[in-house]
């Protein structure tokens, strides 16, 4: 009888439960390993979900009609003109990502780097992911010409593939790939024959609202499957609604047959009380937008912040133009962080960081990087404060990092990785700060 296929726990989940005990044993960490969105829920959409308490019945397994029309003038205002009939929602953007990967079947390119799950989902279901490094700075879209190498390897060799999963914007760099990027995959993509899977749950994070990302639905609409949810945007993270935007035509129509079908038989319909709150926030009325403006403000300020601190110790880092991600790269600090630390990959340099001064950080090779590499993902999210109030109140700062508390956690990460360059940053070798 074949053995199952292993299954291990998502870095980032295992992470920060790691971390929230070493805080509960009294130590002094910061978690910057997940992306987890350190705000508290808007208070409007807090009443919306108490006043649905008393929906009780499992609803249509794609979603209310309510909640359905409200994704597609989501979407339609973003460019993406939708009929509700082609929206199917979830209990988070993560089970819609699964069903996709089974209702569409076959081998999966993911992009390297990428978010822990895709390969591990691909995984899951029996299949294999096919790994596609990004171009420098644009992180979550496969190199079209690479892509196509691949593809007609994988195919040579008797391997399947069918889809593409790419992330716009990206986690874990943090980066935006361009739209000349975004249309050169789309193409491939079509000549290929490949379904385009584009989770794009970071769409709302881009910090200059004049050049937003670009979905690959913009360059291959017969063919793109459109993901995102509410984790991101509004940090409604626990409360697990997702949608999925399927294409027009004779292929959308195949693939929400199948992914209602999964759907049915796994997760029946997403929360129905989650789901009255959810249509009133993709709604976007006035105090919504306001609320993911200063929460666009913020992640800005505070993951620029960081980043300086990184590159003032002279790592490598892509310009951060939305998400809370952070990826930088110490290639250049490799021998002084072998001679003075013994660190000579990234999963040591991440350990280093955790064990020694608190930050609790990932290697680049849980992404499905180079595991020789000194790349880490760093998440600035979980810096805004440990209470509601101070949340509200570095939302409504001017300046966020002129709250104490902000303040000494960038601080905290500044010295920490001072005292780890040593004389590369410009000082002398000191005590390490206590963790």
């Amino acid at each position: 009888m074949p053995e199952p296929a292993p299954v291990t726990m998502s870095a980032t989940l295992a992470a920060d439960e790691a971390l929230a005990r070493r805080r509960l044993a009294g130590e002094q960490v910061i978690s910057m390993a997940s992306g987890e969105i350190g705000l508290p829920v808007l208070p409007v959409l807090r009443e919306r979900l108490a006043a649905a308490a008393h929906h009780n019945a499992y609803g249509p397994v794609a979603g209310s009609a309510a909640l359905r029309t409200a994704v597609a003038g989501y979407w339609g205002r973003r460019g993406l003109p939708t009929d509700p009939d082609d929206v199917v929602a979830g209990p988070g953007s993560k089970p819609l990502l699964f069903g996709l990967l089974l209702a569409v079947g076959g081998d999966v390119v993911v992009p390297a780097p990428s978010w822990v799950s895709y390969a591990a989902q691909a995984e899951l279901i029996g299949v294999q992911p096919l790994f596609v490094p990004v171009l420098p700075g644009q992180g979550g879209v496969p190199d079209p010409d690479r892509l196509r190498e691949r593809v007609a390897a994988a195919r040579a060799a008797g391997r399947d593939p069918r889809s593409v999963v790419v992330t716009v914007p990206d986690n874990p760099t943090g980066t935006v790939a361009e739209p000349g990027t975004v249309r050169r995959l789309a193409e491939a993509a079509r000549e290929l024959g490949l379904v385009v899977i584009s989770d794009e749950i970071y769409c709302d994070l881009v910090f200059d609202p004049k050049t937003p990302a670009v979905s690959p639905a913009v360059y291959a609409p017969e063919r793109t499957v459109v993901t995102t949810g509410l984790t991101k945007n509004l940090a409604l993270g626990g409360w697990r609604i997702g949608v999925a935007r399927l294409p027009e035509g004779g292929l959308g129509g195949a693939l929400r047959g199948r992914l209602t079908g999964i759907a049915s038989q796994i997760w029946s319909s997403p929360t129905a009380p989650v789901q009255e709150a959810a249509a009133y926030a993709f709604g976007e009325p006035p105090e919504v937008v306001r609320h993911m403006d200063a929460a666009r403000g913020l992640h800005a300020a505070v993951a620029r912040a960081v980043a300086d601190r990184f590159t003032a110790v002279g790592a490598h880092l892509a310009p951060v133009r939305a998400t809370c991600y952070l990826y930088p790269d110490f290639e250049p600090l490799r021998e002084h962080l072998a001679a003075a630390h013994g660190v000579r990959t990234g999963a040591g340099l991440a350990a280093l960081l955790g064990e020694r001064y608190g930050l609790g950080v990932l290697p680049a090779s849980a992404f499905g990087d180079d595991a020789g590499a000194l790349r880490l993902r760093a998440a600035t999210s979980r810096l805004y404060g440990e209470s509601d109030e101070r949340r509200f109140a570095a939302l409504s700062a001017p300046d966020p990092l002129e709250l104490p508390w902000i303040r000494a956690d960038v601080d905290r990460v500044g010295a920490a990785l001072a005292d780890l360059a040593g004389d590369r940053a410009g000082g002398r070798e000191s005590n390490p700060p206590a963790a």
